[in-house]
C-alpha cells in the first residue's frame, strides 16, 4: 500500500469540518482531515438509502403510495396518496430531488417500516466494516443517534457506485416521470466532465454536506466534505490536485509476464502470467519497478493455472504491490521422456514444493 501525507505532498488548502479523498479501487486514503469524527451527514445519508434498496428490491417492483409517505418535511418529489412509483424511478427522486418522501415510500417498501429500514441500514453498516455510523432514518433529516464520518461516506459510495444501476442514476442530470421532471443537484455534473456522481445535502444544523465520484485517465477517486460552506470549490480542488499528482497504473502486461525453459517437456518453453488486476497506485513522477521471483527453469508435467511465483513492484525504491504468478498453459513430459535418477529427484521436489526461487530481472 501506498503511505500518503499530505503534508509531503501540499494537498489544497479548503473550507470543510471534515474531508476524505479516497482512491475508490483500493480504498486508499490520499487525503484526510477529521476522516473519523462522528458528524451530522444530512441527506448524504441517501447513499446508504439506495444502497440497501439495490441490495433488498428489484428496480422494477411496483410501490403504491401510502399517505404516510407524503409530505415529510424538507426537500420533495411531491409524491401523492394512491399513485404507483417503480423502485427505480423512487431511486431517481431519492438521488437526483432529495426526496425525503422518496427516501421514506423506499423505507416501508423494502424494510417495513422507517426502524425496520434503519435496522438493515445499520446492518449494511457492519458488513461494511464502517466503525463510526448510526442510521436512524433513510432521508439523513437531523435525528438523536444519526451520524456518520467522512471516511465511512466515501466506503458507503465506493460500495454503491458497484451497482451500474446506482452509477447510472447519480451521473444523470434530468430525470422524467409522468409530467414531472428532476434535476439533479450535484452542479458539478455540470462543470467538470471527469464528475461521475454524487450527492449533496443540507441542515442548518449541519451545514453543507457533499459527497462525489470522479475519474480520470483510469484513476477514480470519490471525495467527501462535512460542514464545508465552500464545497464545489474545495472538490474541484482536491481532483485537480490528485490528478496532478498521482497514477493508477498496471505494474504487468495483461497477455504475457515471462516465458520459462522447460526440461523434459513437450515444450520448451512455458508462458507465465498475472491472471489478476496488477494496477498499482504511484506518485505521478515516481520510478516504477518490477522484481519477478521465479525458478531458472521448470520441469514438465506442468498444469495450467499452477502457482509459478511473484511479482513485487516497487516505486522508488518502495513496495507498492505482490501479485501472484501462474503458468499460461499446462506442459506435459514429452513422449518418451528419459529423466536421470537424480533429474527424477529434483522434479519431484520442485513439484512438492514449487519455491526454491531466484530473484530475476
Amino acid at each position: 500500500m501506498l503511505s500518503l501525507s499530505a503534508a509531503a505532498y501540499a494537498a489544497p488548502s479548503h473550507s470543510a469540518s471534515a474531508t476524505v479523498l479516497m482512491h475508490a479501487d483500493t480504498g486508499e486514503l490520499l487525503y484526510q482531515q477529521n476522516a473519523d469524527s462522528d458528524m451530522l451527514i444530512t441527506s448524504t445519508t441517501k447513499i446508504m438509502t439506495a444502497l440497501v434498496v439495490l441490495e433488498n428490491c428489484d428496480p422494477d417492483e411496483i410501490v403504491v403510495i401510502k399517505p404516510e409517505y407524503t409530505n415529510i418535511e424538507g426537500s420533495s418529489v411531491y409524491l401523492c396518496a394512491g399513485e404507483e412509483w417503480t423502485v427505480r424511478d423512487l431511486l431517481f427522486g431519492l438521488m437526483l430531488a432529495s426526496g425525503n418522501d422518496a427516501a421514506t415510500a423506499l423505507a416501508f417498501h423494502c424494510g417495513g417500516s422507517v426502524e425496520g429500514f434503519a435496522e438493515l441500514m445499520n446492518n449494511k453498516a457492519a458488513q461494511l466494516g464502517l466503525q463510526n455510523s448510526s442510521f436512524k432514518n433513510p432521508h439523513g433529516l437531523d435525528a438523536e443517534g444519526h451520524y456518520s464520518c467522512a471516511r465511512d461516506l466515501a466506503e458507503i459510495m465506493r460500495a454503491a457506485m458497484e451497482y451500474p444501476l446506482f452509477a447510472e442514476i447519480v451521473g444523470t442530470k434530468y430525470h422524467t416521470v409522468g409530467q414531472r421532471s428532476y434535476m439533479n443537484h450535484n452542479k458539478l455534473l455540470w462543470s467538470c466532465d471527469y464528475i461521475l456522481g454524487g450527492k449533496t445535502g443540507y441542515t442548518m444544523a449541519a451545514g453543507r454536506s457533499l459527497v462525489t465520484c470522479a475519474e480520470k485517465d483510469g484513476l477514480r477517486l470519490i471525495c467527501v466534505t462535512l460542514s464545508d460552506p465552500n464545497d464545489w470549490d474545495d472538490h474541484k480542488a482536491m481532483y485537480t490536485w490528485a490528478f496532478e499528482n498521482f497514477r493508477y497504473v498496471r505494474a504487468m502486461p495483461l497477455d504475457k509476464v515471462c516465458e520459462l525453459p522447460v526440461v523434459s517437456g513437450s515444450s520448451d518453453r512455458v508462458s507465465v502470467v498475472c491472471s489478476g488486476d496488477s494496477r498499482v497506485l504511484i506518485k505521478s513522477d515516481a520510478k516504477l519497478d518490477l522484481i519477478l521471483e521465479l525458478p531458472e527453469f521448470v520441469y514438465a508435467g506442468i498444469k495450467k493455472d499452477d502457482c509459478a511465483g511473484r511479482a513485487f513492484v516497487t516505486a522508488d525504491g518502495a513496495l507498492v504491490g505482490e501479485f501472484p504468478l501462474f503458468f499460461a498453459e499446462s506442459v506435459p513430459l514429452s513422449a518418451g521422456a528419459d529423466l536421470t535418477a537424480w533429474e527424477k529427484l529434483r522434479r519431484v521436489w520442485f513439484m512438492a514444493n514449487k519455491y526454491g526461487f531466484v530473484f530475476q530481472d
